[in-house]
């Protein structure tokens, strides 16, 4: 269990370096205070990732763990080039995270949930459970991106602007890399 929490949390941290999901947390939280966003951010994160990682348990179960590793290192390697694309908002992500709301935790989380059905984390989760240690994966993915997204609002409060956005996406995107090596190297 700690080996699938160490190694989900830190795919998933790396994962959210310059994903939306920071630029969301971030906005959401020049507008509200820190502690509800995070509130919503980690329910909304943990409901999606229980979800991955059932759907990886049951793909796990159903296949050849050899099989399961090469799909998974060529997933990782997708999910570093999508990484150095980059994420932007957009102007609906914008516009939800500009709405007043009387509850913040419930907007937050909900934006969140939305935002994540089928994002890199997800997909990345569902990928790391097919290996097992579900509930540590589960942990792990969602401590993960909790963290990720809280550094976001504490350096972006701190740096404002100046935060070096290509550069987190480019030592991101190689860390994908390499993962889906090591992963590429076990299966051989």
């Amino acid at each position: 269990m700690l080996t699938a929490f160490l190694v989900s949390f830190g795919v998933i941290f790396v994962a959210e370096l310059g994903d939306k999901s920071q630029l969301m947390a971030l906005a959401f939280a020049t507008r509200y205070k820190t502690v509800p966003v995070l509130i919503g951010i980690t329910i909304a994160t943990g409901v999606v990732h229980a979800v991955s990682v059932v759907v990886g348990a049951v793909v796990g179960a159903a296949l050849p763990t050899r099989a399961i590793t090469i799909v998974a290192a060529i997933a990782f390697v997708a999910f570093g080039f999508w990484t150095l694309r980059g994420d932007r908002l957009s102007d609906a992500d914008e516009e939800r995270a500009a709405r007043p709301a009387r509850y913040t935790v419930l907007t937050v989380g909900s934006v969140f949930f939305l935002a994540e059905l089928g994002d890199k984390t997800m997909l990345a989760t569902i990928t790391l459970a097919t290996r097992g240690g579900v509930v540590g994966t589960w942990l792990g993915s969602t401590v993960g991106m909790v963290v990720a997204d809280g550094l976001a609002i504490l350096v972006g409060r701190l740096l404002g602007a100046r935060l070096p956005e290509r550069a987190i996406r480019i030592g991101a995107s190689i860390s994908f890399f390499v993962f889906a090596a090591v992963m590429l190297v076990e299966a051989v």
